[in-house]
């Protein structure tokens, strides 16, 4: 989207089409020798940048997972209410599947793999700061009186879970735009949480001025390298 093609022998032009391989062909069907092949480059010179294919897989994970925290917590500052933050938060979730599309697809299709790092990694540390800004967005909503009490860890897992699998249904090109389908994400899961619906018609309004903005945060960072430090421990 308007972003200039990075140079085939920087990191950075590695790791993005690493994971647009990732997101065609998942993890298992992607080869040093098909990146580099496109790119232009030996296989020697990824292995320079990365090491391994599984450190090159980390690299996007971390380089993912450090831009959504980014855009969570520009959603929380940016929103006065809990109500306000859930809406956004679940519009992005949907919005991802357009905006920076290659790493959500490549991320959601690995999520299981992810899920079995070590407690202690960089990427489950990642997870679990991201979880907790939604978990934290519900609990001060139950506080303050605008949602139902809830389990929220639970409701967490739950609503950052279902978001993971829209890669397998949600197109792009197709009937519904991710617009639209977030606000019925929004319908839904406001629905059963909100102690009084009063404002949800306008929260699940697809043309409303709370998706502009969630869409003018996480289009913000649209261009930026996504290179990561050597990641060769």
């Amino acid at each position: 989207m308007g972003r200039r093609a990075a140079e085939p022998g920087r990191s950075g032009a590695i790791l993005d089409i690493f994971t647009r391989h990732v997101a065609e062909k998942g993890y298992d069907g992607t080869s040093f020798s098909g990146v580099a092949s496109e790119l232009g480059v030996s296989q020697g010179l990824i292995v320079h940048h990365y090491g391994t294919k599984a450190r090159l897989l980390e690299a996007l994970h971390i380089s993912y997972m450090r831009q959504r925290i980014e855009e969570a917590e520009r959603i929380v500052a940016e929103f006065p209410t809990p109500t306000e933050r859930m809406a956004a938060l679940l519009y992005a979730s949907m919005l991802y599947q357009v905006h920076d599309r290659n790493r959500t697809v490549a991320f959601q299709r690995e999520v299981a793999r992810f899920a079995q790092q070590e407690e202690t990694s960089e990427g489950r540390q990642l997870r679990r700061h991201y979880l907790g800004i939604m978990r934290d967005v519900l609990e001060s909503g139950v506080v303050s009186g605008e949602f139902r009490p809830v389990d929220e860890s639970i409701r967490t897992l739950l609503i950052f879970g279902s978001a993971q699998w829209a890669w397998t249904w949600f197109e792009p090109e197709g009937r519904r735009s991710a617009e639209q389908v977030g606000a019925e994400l929004v319908d839904h899961t406001l629905g059963s949480l909100l102690i009084d619906r009063t404002p949800l018609p306008r929260l699940s309004d697809p043309e409303g001025p709370l998706v502009a903005a969630v869409i003018k945060i996480i289009t913000a960072g649209e261009g930026a390298p996504k290179e990561l430090p050597d990641t060769r421990a």
